[in-house]
């Protein structure tokens, strides 16, 4: 074997290493209980934000299921938004791939940092080391990479989230999801100076989140929400959010 080999196999042993890490200090802090959900929940549930709430089928993320977030302008936002109430709530979580994951921003979004764990540089590894955290957590975000994930890796991640009860969250293109969200129509507050009512400098961003897949009517559904408000945090966007909205032109999952 020549020593380029012998590199790689090092680089492959250190990042699964990093993973495992990563998961045992996670299981020490919590040691080896689960969050309980929400009241009135089943125990399947994990709790999102209200304004997605209303979109998820079932007012939450299930256990065992797969969740799309589409790659895009807000998906990073919409990713902490989905993690922030289950971290808060006691959900341990994991997020792979992503270097640029902007922590401060995730924390004012309400992210538990104190149960976040992180494998920014996955490398080739990714699927072993997304499985390895699914073993332990209960939330797994997986930066979809751009040549994208083989058909039997997706199928053999998604059947591990089914059979550890846990969530797994694609972050890009994931054929076969249970359901998939995206940011549309995003528009910044503030921007505009004074003249235009705005203050000069970024303040919020709207955007309208559209669900589809699974148990969602095939035109899909949306709402509008502030993905982040003034204050960094994932709100329902006043009278846009009072009911949901059909998606035109989106066939279901």
């Amino acid at each position: 074997m020549g020593e380029g080999a012998v590199d790689v196999g090092v680089e492959a042993a250190d990042r699964l290493a990093t993973a495992r890490g990563a998961l045992r200090r996670v299981e020490d802090r919590a040691l080896g209980v689960r969050p309980a959900a929400e009241p009135g929940a089943d125990g399947r549930l994990l709790p999102v934000v209200p304004p997605l709430a209303e979109l998820l089928p079932a007012g939450g993320l299930r256990r065992g299921s797969t969740v799309a977030v589409a790659a895009g302008t807000g998906a990073t936002s919409l990713l902490t938004a989905v993690l922030a109430r289950a971290s808060a709530a006691g959900a341990w979580a994991a997020v792979v791939g992503r270097p640029e994951l902007g922590l401060v921003a995730a924390a004012e979004a309400g992210v538990a940092l104190e149960r976040l764990a992180l494998v920014p540089y996955p490398g080739a590894d990714l699927v072993a080391v997304a499985a390895a955290l699914l073993d332990g957590l209960d939330l797994v975000a997986v930066a979809v990479p751009d040549q994208g994930v083989p058909a039997a890796d997706r199928r053999r991640l998604a059947a591990r989230a089914r059979q550890r009860g846990a969530v797994l969250l694609p972050l890009g293109p994931w054929p076969g999801a249970d359901v998939e969200l995206n940011c549309a129509h995003v528009q910044w507050q503030g921007v505009g100076g004074r003249a235009e009512g705005g203050a000069g400098r970024l303040c919020a961003r709207r955007v309208h989140v559209q669900l589809r897949g699974r148990g969602v009517a095939p035109g899909g559904r949306g709402t509008g929400m502030s993905l982040p408000d003034s204050a960094g945090r994932p709100v329902a966007d006043g009278a846009a959010a009072a009911s949901t909205t059909p998606v035109e032109g989106r066939e279901a999952g």
